[in-house]
């Protein structure tokens, strides 16, 4: 490799440290990197630069984040979670895999990861802290719920990753990607659930798995003060500052203990629900844009409370949209220059093509533990690229090894959503939890790169 090409690539390893140890947003270095390298060593032109711009992801994010922004400010979302604790009686033993379900169809609808995991997670947190559940188990469920949906067709991620993979000249089946993602996420649940539930039953842990209906052992002092125990009637979001006692917090598993009682729809949650369904057929059934057609919806929800616009174009995610923008731009301009196919070709000397998978797999699951999810997608994946033309290894098994890889590990305490998880836990000294959390993310990053390359990369190829 020649200093042009390598480099842009320091650069773009120095955007990750930066990013990772000052609040600054990596887009940002992107776009600077962009310039720096299109204008001085290419000699590109602004027009050039931008001549990869991802217009098309941006106006998703900017769509989906609106459409579910105002979908949050009136309840909606409130109002789903609640009915699908209410659909399964209140049981304390499946409400973990409510919440799940639920993030899932957030993501798998266009909802970015870490807005479902702001959405749910308050609620999921004080169900744990109010049945005595582990609240390291119910932040996996949660985390891993939002990334099973999070490679949909229509979602952010989804869109991401198969505008990669068909700008390189291959195919894509959406589908087979986003089951793909599906069944490693639940598998993953699983085996945590498994795996702690016997932890427990070993060590004597004071919380349990899943749950029970028995008093919570640590739902006690909530930051300090004492908890009282009447048998609350609502608030399944609440569950943290009230004072009280800490006896008897649940007695049985009746349905009031755990959710609100069902409160009428009102109108506008009603006109929210139809045009969710709306977006699916046009989106999926007649293959219109969403971000258009999310932009949409949103607009129609706005009319319904003009006072709340600035509120609902705040909810926009644009550090996502900065984030985004800013890397696929840097990441077009290495291809330009050269840098991608260079390592790419280099990754291929490693040996057969099956081991360079699996390199990559824990390349981007190690650093994603610390850096964006969403930038080392646009980042490492064209690396798997002309590996992915010779034909010597499934397409769709790489990619999606790599994509799970690079959101799985996202339960460290370093990552937003598992910053999120850590900043709503309730009966657990912070601290501790985040040892817990810090120790998870360690076991998943040194396992979950492998499990998706031997399923989803070597038993494709057995078979």
């Amino acid at each position: 490799m020649t200093s042009i090409e390598i480099l842009p690539l320091i650069a773009l390893v120095a955007m990750f440290v930066i990013a990772t140890f000052f609040p600054i947003n990596i887009g940002i270095l992107g776009f600077i990197g962009a310039f720096v390298v299109g204008y001085f060593a290419l000699g590109f032109d602004d027009k050039e630069i931008l001549n990869e711009f991802p217009s098309s992801i941006v106006l998703t994010i900017v769509g989906v984040t609106y459409f579910f922004g105002m979908a949050k400010r009136n309840g909606t979302i409130d109002l789903l979670v609640n009915s699908c604790i209410r659909a399964v009686h209140g049981r304390v033993t499946v409400v973990p895999w409510v919440f799940f379900f639920v993030a899932s169809v957030l993501t798998a609808l266009g909802t970015f990861s870490p807005a479902a995991v702001a959405l749910i997670v308050p609620a999921a947190m004080a169900f744990a802290a109010r049945t005595g559940m582990s609240p390291l188990v119910m932040g996996i469920m949660v985390i891993n719920g939002a990334h099973a949906g999070a490679f949909s067709p229509i979602s952010v991620s989804g869109v991401l990753v198969r505008d990669i993979v068909e700008s390189n000249g291959l195919a894509l089946n959406p589908w087979t990607l986003f089951f793909a993602s599906y069944g490693i996420n639940l598998l993953l649940s699983v085996l945590t659930v498994v795996g702690y539930a016997g932890l427990a039953r070993m060590k004597g842990f004071e919380y349990t798995a899943t749950g029970s209906t028995d008093p919570a052992p640590g739902s006690g002092p909530v930051g300090g003060s004492p908890v009282k125990t009447s048998v609350p009637t609502g608030g399944g979001t609440g569950g943290g500052s009230s004072a009280g006692g800490s006896t008897q917090v649940l007695t049985r598993p009746t349905t009031t203990t755990l959710v609100d009682a069902p409160a009428p729809v009102a109108f506008v949650q009603k006109l929210t629900l139809f045009l969710i369904g709306a977006l699916l057929v046009l989106v999926l059934v007649l293959h219109l844009p969403i971000s258009f057609i999310a932009i949409g919806a949103g607009a129609v929800l706005a009319f319904t409370d003009l006072k709340k616009q600035n509120e609902a174009i705040a909810d926009i995610s644009w550090s996502t949209v900065l984030l985004v923008a800013g890397m696929v731009t840097y990441i077009s301009i290495l291809q330009e220059v050269g840098t991608i196919d260079h390592l790419a070709e280099m990754a291929i000397t490693i040996g057969a093509p099956i081991i360079v998978a699996i390199v990559l797999c824990y390349v981007i699951g190690i650093t994603s533990a610390f850096a964006s999810s969403t930038a080392l997608l646009a980042a490492v994946i064209p690396l798997a690229m002309p590996l992915l033309g010779t034909g010597a290894l499934p397409v769709v098994g790489v990619v999606a090894a790599l994509a799970i890889s690079a959101t799985v590990v996202d339960v460290s305490p370093f990552s937003t959503n598992g910053a999120l998880v850590l900043a709503n836990a309730q009966n657990i000294e912070r601290p501790r939890f985040y040892r817990q959390l810090l120790l998870n993310a360690g076991i998943v990053v040194a396992i979950a790169p492998a499990l998706c390359w031997l399923i989803l990369v070597v038993v494709p190829e057995l078979f």
